[in-house]
């Protein structure tokens, strides 16, 4: 696999950064990269099939657990494995050494609390067998001794296999050779000295990279094991790759790395880590979702092969068909560089299943603040107060609205955070109160590097208090960043990261209000000229631990910090909103991610919907990529479709690299100002949807951007596409990710729906293929028909429509959507603007969707119940608005003035209201027979009341 290897001078600034050629070697050139030492290492070991066995007469048994140990045959040295029941059909495993020289590192603060276990239940076994069974009975765990082996049985059939090809590896920490060898007598010195040159070729007690040299003061201590997957060939997650949604086989140099690393321009289409990793993946078939969480915060590389199964065809869609010709089998391989072996077994069966039991553990999506669900407009760097003022204003000129304006590295003095450039920003809270007036926010930037500066307040602060990681004599960590040389506070200290939130406070923080928000950077953490441009792995943490069994796990302190920092500042009645480039497993819980330094490339603009299809399926449903890409100049067509695609992506920012053309959406000409307008306004009158879906996302753990085989996971044809997706379970968007598009090929899943065209109404029955026009100059043609080409076999037309240069986006029958009537500046500017709803009916006249409203910035709908959740139903021709939770109250003058319902087949007689108070009211309405569409206007029924429209 190759590794990013990039170059700075001691006094590096971010100039540097840009138009710069990063230099690619493998991994034997530097000193068999450690992931490679470590993975080779391992495979070495385990070809001399070395089996571990388990001691099945030391098994006992309490309320939580199940323990055993295990016995490698050749060293005769024992582990000890615990097995756990977890509520909600999960299981437990956990290896470790039974008696190490000293603790390994066991990931903290991911798991939301302590499991709440079940009682394993042991049942009779076959000799050399144990058989634990939940107590419900479907699920069982079948032990077996010689090998070592776990079978996962569900409904006696077995789903997962746990190292059934005796790959489990263990490395045990060790005495020094040298101290070892002078204890032994000569004849074992004799073989240790043997031994230790072995050692030495292969790593395990010093390693270097280029010029750094990784002391193991306890040798090596990687870990592995593999699972068999019965029945899977399409598994998906363990972000951050700049590849494919579905997992592909690897080969013996190509494993998935989870390695948090700043890679500038990545690399696309490959499997290196770059910035963040979350160690979860899905797999998928038909009936059955399960899901592997593999607890480890150190370098981790993942190896997938698969046995392939007999073709499906469309004859063996049945449940008993299917069931009788799975065959395949997955085999997935997981290695660590350290720490303990600690995965979660998540067994559905249901996608939606999977992704409550993983957030049950990790924790769920933030409720975020709803602006900042609107569009966000960033730069490296706007230059200074009167640059952030007139692209304010150009906004407004150009009537576009958004959200927040951020400032990069630029806005601080000499890169030191928590301070304003005084030339630049020399009154940043009134800078702050313009885009307040403008119900507007400021977002800024703050990274874990601190200026090693004697005059710089934060730094004196963290440096008399020993907050910063140390290195191996016990000083204090030295690296070069933005500032130059820099010290990196340790922020799994959970005394620095209280301190560090304390920084936020009003009167700590000068020139700060409640409208700044957090940009959480370089956090991998980023060490210019270090090893791979981050930390060396012997650097020390709070509580001894060693870079290495933690480097995973470090952003996400950091935005954790940073999150509560914000919280505090309001005394716990605001919500935070954090964006960070580094992230792990729970990271949701935090706020949003992004996808890091893309480029403005069409490929960079493809691969960002697999990238974030990936990262929402694995709990981080706040994500997005950054429109345009960062590094470079974007065509204007480029730029065009990026914003029609980012619109519908949940985090939605324009920025740009310092060296890169101004990009403002004003700026590209009238006719594409105009298109960029309209996306951005669609974004915004979706917000009702939006935020809807990230509440649900916050309490009930569904995906807010969902591959298709979420939403339809009995059809075959869903499982690999990553070219559209469900937003919720009511809208398929099918961005145009190639240059001069005039059309597109859009697969409407699901034989038993309708889809509806969300600009034209048009329909057609699901389970076919539509062809698109969407070339950007249409518009200048308005009576172009717009013919879609259904799959072979069928006869559906539409018909003429008015074209549109917009994306394909359609509505699901039996569908819902809530709307904004008007679009203001800001989300602020929309709290009381009307509402609109959209019913898309089913095959059989029927839809169902919701609404969920609150105060859109604080805690008030947790501590005080503050909030509506609203339910529209329609059946039998009538639309009724009612409660979804009674729990909820919010006052809200806000009403309904709009009601679109598609797939009405014939015109009504006539329309009435019927509200809570008995009172009836007549509605006019237009009908169309072409679209099938019933549209009513200047309505006014209050959204918070129930209510009823009639249609007869």
């Amino acid at each position: 696999m190759k590794l990013w290897i990039k170059t700075f001078s001691e006094t590096a600034t971010r100039s540097h950064f840009t138009g710069r050629k990063a230099c690619y070697f493998n991994s034997e050139q530097v000193s068999r990269g450690k992931s490679t030492v470590n993975a080779w290492r391992q495979k070495q070991w385990l070809s001399k099939k070395s089996a571990y066995q388990a001691l099945l007469d030391s098994v006992t048994t309490d309320e939580d657990s199940t323990r055993f140990q295990i016995i490698n045959e050749a060293s005769k040295v024992t582990l000890l494995a615990e097995i756990y029941g977890i509520e909600g059909n999960i299981f437990r495993l956990k290896i470790n050494e039974e008696t190490p020289l000293k603790p390994r590192f066991e990931v903290p603060d991911v798991l939301t609390s302590k499991p709440s276990t079940v009682r394993l239940i042991s049942c009779s076994g076959d000799t050399g067998s144990l058989i634990l069974a939940d107590g419900k009975g479907g699920l069982k765990c079948h032990i077996t001794a010689n090998p070592f082996k776990v079978d996962l049985v569900s409904e006696e059939e077995v789903v997962i296999s746990i190292n059934s090809l005796g790959q489990l590896y263990f490395e045990h920490l060790q005495i020094l050779h040298k101290q070892r060898a002078a204890k032994e007598n000569e004849e074992e010195a004799s073989v240790d000295t043997s031994q230790q040159e072995n050692q030495e070729d292969l790593g395990l007690w010093e390693e270097k990279f280029g010029k750094f040299v990784d002391i193991k003061a306890n040798g090596p201590s990687s870990i592995g094991l593999d699972f068999s997957l019965h029945g899977f060939e399409h598994l998906y997650g363990i972000p951050q790759h700049a590849e494919s949604h579905q997992l592909k086989n690897t080969g013996d140099e190509d494993a998935y790395r989870l390695y948090n690393l700043d890679v500038y321009g990545y690399q696309i289409y490959d499997k290196m880590g770059i910035y963040g990793s979350v160690p979860y993946l899905l797999a998928h078939k038909l009936g059955r979702t399960i899901g592997i969480f593999w607890l480890n915060a150190s370098e981790t590389l993942v190896e997938i092969n698969t046995e392939p199964a007999v073709e499906y065809t469309l004859s063996q869609m049945g449940p008993v068909a299917a069931k009788q010709k799975v065959k395949s089998r997955t085999h997935v391989h997981w290695m660590s560089e350290s720490g303990i072996i600690d995965v979660f077994l998540l067994t559905g069966p249901t996608p939606s299943d999977v992704f409550k039991q993983y957030s049950h553990l990790t924790g769920t999506q933030a409720m975020p603040p709803l602006f900042s669900l609107g569009y966000h407009q960033c730069r490296w760097n706007y230059e200074d107060e009167q640059d952030v003022k007139a692209v304010d204003a150009g906004f407004d000129e150009h009537d576009i609205p958004y959200d927040a304006m951020w400032l990069d590295i630029e806005h601080t003095e000499g890169k030191r955070y928590f301070t304003w450039d005084k030339k630049r920003f020399p009154n940043p809270k009134r800078m702050q109160e313009l885009l307040r007036s403008k119900k507007r926010k400021l977002v800024v930037i703050s990274d874990p590097h601190i200026k090693i500066d004697p005059d710089y307040s934060v730094y004196v602060k963290a440096k008399d208090q020993g907050f910063f990681v140390k290195n191996q004599e016990g000083e204090d960590f030295e690296g070069v960043c933005w500032p130059g040389l820099s010290s990196y506070l340790d922020f799994t200290n959970p005394k620095v990261r209280e301190w560090y939130s304390s920084l936020f406070a009003f009167p700590v923080y000068q020139g700060s209000t409640d409208i700044l928000f957090l940009w959480n950077d370089m956090n991998e953490p980023s060490v210019f000229r270090g090893p791979e441009q981050t930390m060396q792995k012997n650097a020390i943490h709070h509580g001894n631990w060693e870079h290495r069994e933690l480097h995973n796990i470090y952003g996400f302190y950091h935005q954790m910090a940073t999150a509560e920092g914000l919280i505090q500042r309001s005394k716990g009645k605001e919500r935070p909103f954090v964006l960070t480039r580094s992230f792990f497993a729970g990271s949701q819980k935090y706020g949003a991610v992004w996808t890091g330094d893309n480029t403005a490339e069409w490929s960079y603009l493809k691969i960002s919907i697999p990238m974030l299809l990936t990262l929402s399926i694995t709990g981080i449903s706040f994500c997005g990529a950054d429109i345009g890409g960062f590094i470079g100049n974007p065509e204007t067509e480029l730029l065009v479709r990026w914003y029609q695609a980012g619109a519908y992506q949940p985090f939605f920012r324009g920025h740009a690299t310092m060296n890169a053309k101004r990009r403002e959406p004003w700026l590209f000409g009238k006719e594409h100002t105009r298109l960029i307008r309209e996306a951005i306004r669609e974004r915004y009158g979706l917000l009702p949807y939006w935020y809807s879906l990230f509440y649900h996302a916050h309490v009930a753990s569904q995906p807010v951007m969902r591959p298709l085989w979420v939403e339809f996971p009995d059809e075959l044809k869903t499982f690999d596409m990553e070219d559209e997706y469900m937003l919720g379970s009511a809208l398929l968007v099918h961005p145009v990710t190639e240059p001069k598009a005039t059309t597109v090929d859009v697969f409407l899943p699901g034989s038993n729906e309708v889809w509806y065209d969300y600009k034209t109404f048009a329909h057609w029955e699901g389970g076919c293929t539509v062809k698109i026009p969407v070339a950007l100059d249409t518009v200048k043609n308005p009576e172009i028909q717009r013919s879609y080409i259904i799959c072979p076999g069928t006869q559906q037309t539409c018909g003429r429509t008015e074209t549109s240069p917009q994306i394909p986006v359609f509505q699901r029958g039996g569908s819902v959507v809530p709307i904004k009537t008007t679009v203001g500046k800001s989300t602020g500017w929309m709290t009381e603007s009307s509402y609109g709803l959209r019913v898309a009916l089913s095959t059989k006249g029927s839809s169902v969707g919701e609404l969920y409203l609150d105060d859109g910035h604080s805690f008030q709908y947790l501590h005080q119940k503050q909030f509506l959740h609203r339910k529209f139903s329609f059946c039998s021709s009538v639309l009724i608005n009612s409660s979804a939770d009674q729990r909820g109250h919010y006052p809200s003058k806000c009403v309904v003035e709009q009601i679109l319902v598609l797939g009405l087949r014939k015109e009504p007689s006539f329309v009435t209201t019927h509200s809570s108070d008995g009172k009836d009211q007549p509605v006019a309405f237009t009908y169309c027979a072409k679209t099938s569409s019933l549209s009513l206007e200047k309505l006014s029924l209050n959204i918070a009341t129930d209510w009823e429209v009639r249609i007869i």
